[in-house]
């Protein structure tokens, strides 16, 4: 890598660094804190576009440096934040469908739950039954989206020209079932999603946001390693 290439590498490195900590302090600091509570219970769609539409989309660049060692402009990176977006739209309520359906559920003792731990077992069931109904059709309608940009070359009057049964030949689906829905679901969304619906409901789809930036770049170290 040239010295203006390792110089390019450094600068984004210390942006994305810098942009987390001011998130930190923002989520940390009482005043800002309150200011996003109250933003994010006034205007939960266009905030849940943000928080997945910037993160996600964060997320991915962030994977492709460490994959590649360098930062590389996303094929239809404006397409990626858009689709991303709409699907934090989607994640708001979701999100409160699964946990109030549990809740309810849980009320009805329709499933089973040890009383003196309700607050545990309804993170628990919410997130063990989102992710095995929701999450494997939300995965597959992404791998799709992201096939088509991929093929299309990031432009629109390309990406329209593409035939769908063509698209869905290009994605690895064997990959998709084998690992994305029978390794990440049980061993880290699962999990990690429990922890998600404890949180306070103000903070889950960005938490969501930032366990899949952090499974990203987990999944960018491990394929970077030598075999």
């Amino acid at each position: 890598m040239s010295r203006n290439g390792k110089l390019g590498t450094l600068v984004g490195d210390v942006t994305i660094v810098t942009f987390f900590i001011l998130l930190l302090v923002l989520l940390t600091t009482p005043t800002t804190r309150a200011v996003y509570i109250q933003l994010n219970s006034s205007h939960p769609y266009l905030l849940g576009f943000l928080k997945v539409g910037i993160l996600a989309t964060l997320g991915e660049i962030i994977s492709k440096r460490i994959a590649s060692g360098k930062y590389e402009k996303l094929v239809g990176l404006p397409y990626r934040f858009l689709i991303w977006g709409l699907l934090g739209i989607i994640f708001v309520p979701i999100f409160e469908l699964y946990f109030s359906g549990v809740r309810a559920l849980l009320n009805k003792k329709l499933l089973p739950c040890v009383s003196s731990m309700f607050i545990f077992f309804q993170a628990f069931y919410t997130s063990l039954i989102m992710n095995l109904t929701f999450a494997p059709v939300f995965m597959a309608f992404h791998r799709i989206t992201d096939a088509y940009i991929d093929l299309g070359g990031g432009k629109i009057s390309s990406i329209l020209k593409l035939k769908f049964k063509d698209v869905l030949k290009s994605v690895n689906w064997n990959h998709f079932t084998t690992f994305v829905l029978f390794k990440t679901i049980p061993f880290f969304w699962i999990p990690a999603h429990t922890i998600t619906f404890l949180l306070p409901s103000n903070f889950r789809i960005l938490t969501a946001a930032l366990l899949s930036v952090a499974l990203g770049i987990l999944l960018s170290i491990r394929s970077s390693k030598p075999k």
